[in-house]
């Protein structure tokens, strides 16, 4: 038996059904099977309703829109000027439109690609983040490297970036020594950027050319920036540089996390060879403070451990 169709009423009782937040899913489903009859009242739900705090409604539009291959109103949607004072209003408009650059992914076309390099500037968002990197194409690193800044979207941009792989390097040489807006008022989102462009870069073969340009970094005074520019010294560095890496993460281990300080462990495990003496000279130099103060040195139990892992015996004389 052929399924009944709706008709033009319950189709917009259908649409009406997406405010509900039981029953939005039910209603969707329906206006999927409805096909493209929908699409023109789903379009007006979107692209004339009033944004709201509570978005799900709107969201739900958005997506059941792109099951019924509106891109069109997708683009037109996401095209249109907003300007929301309301901040709550706001942030739930932007998870809409987000969720509507998402699904514009479906479609890797060049005007979909140009809409999105249109309104990216405007609005730092996931969806475009995501949608992006499906088309892999350098041009929109400048996207990818704000988005690195932010906490909300740095996720997505680092895959996105990793998907680029090689042609990314230019731009990611780039940023890693760019601090913005200054290096003596740099912004904490700036930082970030930077501990994140550093990491992809050591996921990459940087060459030793590569390695001029990131030199400098070794003196910073931010921990996981250093700690990385260190791992990336000592695979690419030569000599000297390596020496000087093993001396910036003996150094910077006091002032690191947690998860940093078990970074510079690794690296200096790795590449213990170099490392050795350094290592052996820093314990020296901490086991002369008196014994209350071994005992709560955090950075000489780390080395401590660090060396008799490398001997498998524990030294004389260790706290």
């Amino acid at each position: 038996m052929a399924a009944r169709e709706f008709t033009d009423e319950e189709i917009e009782a259908e649409v009406r059904g997406l405010e509900s937040l039981q029953g939005g899913s039910m209603a969707s489903a329906a206006l999927i099977g409805c096909g493209e009859r929908a699409i023109p009242r789903l379009r007006s739900f979107l692209l004339n309703g009033r944004p709201r705090g509570i978005y799900q409604p709107r969201q739900l539009a958005v997506e059941t829109l792109a099951e019924l291959g509106a891109k069109s109103v997708l683009l037109e949607y996401l095209s249109k000027p907003v300007a929301i004072e309301d901040a709550v209003v706001r942030m739930g408009e932007d998870a809409v439109r987000s969720t509507a650059a998402r699904e514009l992914g479906r479609w890797p076309t060049e005007d979909v690609f140009e809409c999105l390099m249109r309104v990216g500037p405007d609005h730092l968002l996931p969806g475009i983040v995501e949608a992006l990197g499906k088309f892999r194409r350098t041009e929109s690193m400048t996207y990818f490297l704000w988005a690195l800044g932010d906490g909300v979207c740095r996720s997505c941009a680092e895959e996105a970036i990793r998907n680029l792989g090689d042609m990314a390097r230019p731009s990611l040489l780039d940023a890693a020594n760019a601090r913005t807006p200054s290096a003596e008022e740099e912004k904490p989102s700036s930082v970030q950027r930077r501990r994140s462009t550093l990491r992809i870069l050591s996921e990459l073969r940087v060459s030793e050319a590569d390695w001029t340009g990131l030199r400098n970094l070794l003196e910073e005074s931010d921990p996981d920036i250093v700690v990385t520019t260190a791992r990336i010294a000592l695979e690419a560095g030569p000599e000297p540089d390596k020496w000087r890496a093993v001396r910036r993460l003996i150094e910077i281990l006091p002032r690191a996390d947690w998860f940093v300080r078990t970074e510079a462990r690794a690296a200096l495990a790795g590449h213990f060879d170099i490392a050795r003496e350094q290592v052996e000279d820093e314990i020296a130099r901490r086991m002369k403070a008196d014994g209350k103060e071994r005992a709560l040195d955090v950075v000489l139990r780390l080395l401590v451990n660090l060396l008799a892992g490398q001997q498998n015996v524990r030294p004389s004389g260790s706290c």
